[in-house]
């Protein structure tokens, strides 16, 4: 099962929201066979990205989706006709994936850090895949 990779399954509510996937990355992790390696989380959607960040604090999620929302406006001048361009770009700048040291059989993240899927063109049913290596 080590080797394996996992899925994670979501449904967004919201055209732009970060939602916490830590419990269920570190349920993947622990089920697995490694004890020490790494474990690679990758969102394979163009819309969607995944970010490490503080977890305990609600504020910071809505921090980071409002400034993104400033840098990159919904309503930009952009070539893109679909209507997501904006969606797109803050994908990009959050990124498809992290990486996750694992110690014993657990996920080294530190104190306040959580692993959230970053939602941009939403609501959707999303995939997030799970390799513990």
């Amino acid at each position: 099962m080590g080797q394996d990779i996992q899925e994670i399954s979501l449904s967004t509510s919201q055209r732009e929201i970060l939602v916490d996937i830590t419990a269920e990355v570190r349920r993947i992790v622990e089920k697995s066979e490694v004890k020490n390696g790494a474990v690679v989380v990758f969102v394979p959607h163009t819309t969607a990205g995944v970010t490490i960040n503080e977890n305990a604090d609600p504020d910071v999620k809505r921090d980071i989706l409002t400034h993104l929302a400033k840098l990159v406006p919904e309503d930009g001048r952009f070539a893109h006709a679909e209507g997501n361009a904006d969606a797109h770009i803050k994908a990009s700048m959050m990124g498809s994936s992290c990486t996750v040291p694992v110690e014993n059989g657990r996920l080294a993240l530190g104190t306040w850090q959580g692993i959230c899927f970053c939602e941009f063109d939403g609501p959707r049913k999303r995939r997030v895949l799970v390799k513990v290596m």
